[in-house]
C-alpha cells in the first residue's frame, strides 16, 4: 500500500491544563509532525465574538458552544483542518471529552490517545510561569478551571 493510500494516523493528546501537553506538542513539531490545537477553536470563537480571552470567558464559551452544537463540536471543527494538512500523521492537542474521542474515531480508523499527567501543584506552578492570557492567576481560578475541565469529561478520556 502506498503512503497516499495508507489511512491517516491521528494522535490525540489529553491532559489537564499545565500537565505538559505543550512540551509534547513542541517535541512532535521538532520531528516534523503538524499539530492541530483544539483550544485554538475556543480562542478563535472569543475573537469572533470580540470577547477578552480570560479563563472565565473562554470557559463560558467552551460550555456554551458545546451546549449549542453538541459535546463533540470541537472535534467536528478540527476534522477539516486535519484533513487539509495532507500529512500522514497529525497530532491533535487538547482532547477534553469522550465525545471528541468518539468523533475522531468515527473519522480516523487509526486514531490513538496519549494522556499526559502531572500533580495539581506542579500544574499550577507551570501555569503561573507560562502566563498565557487565559491561565489562572490564583489557586481558586485554577481550581475552578479544573472543575470545568472535569465537567466536560476530560477525566474519562
Amino acid at each position: 500500500m502506498s503512503s497516499a493510500q495508507r489511512p491517516l494516523i491521528v494522535i490525540g493528546i489529553t491532559g489537564m491544563p499545565g500537565a505538559g501537553k505543550d512540551t509534547v506538542k513542541e517535541i512532535v513539531r521538532e520531528y516534523g509532525f503538524p499539530v492541530v490545537v483544539m483550544g485554538d477553536e475556543i480562542r478563535d470563537e472569543a475573537a469572533r465574538r470580540k470577547i477578552e480571552p480570560t479563563p472565565e470567558n473562554l470557559g463560558k464559551i467552551m460550555l456554551q458552544i458545546r451546549a449549542e452544537e453538541g459535546p463533540e463540536v470541537l472535534a467536528k471543527r478540527c476534522i477539516p483542518k486535519i484533513r487539509a494538512l495532507g500529512a500522514q500523521v497529525v497530532v491533535v492537542d487538547g482532547l477534553r471529552s469522550p465525545h471528541e474521542v468518539r468523533e475522531f474515531k468515527k473519522e480516523f480508523s487509526r486514531f490513538k490517545v496519549i494522556a499526559i499527567h502531572a500533580s495539581p501543584k506542579t500544574r499550577f506552578k507551570r501555569l503561573l510561569r507560562r502566563g498565557r492570557s487565559d491561565d489562572p492567576k490564583d489557586w481558586e481560578t485554577f481550581y475552578m478551571r479544573d472543575q470545568r475541565e472535569l465537567s466536560v469529561g476530560i477525566g474519562e478520556v
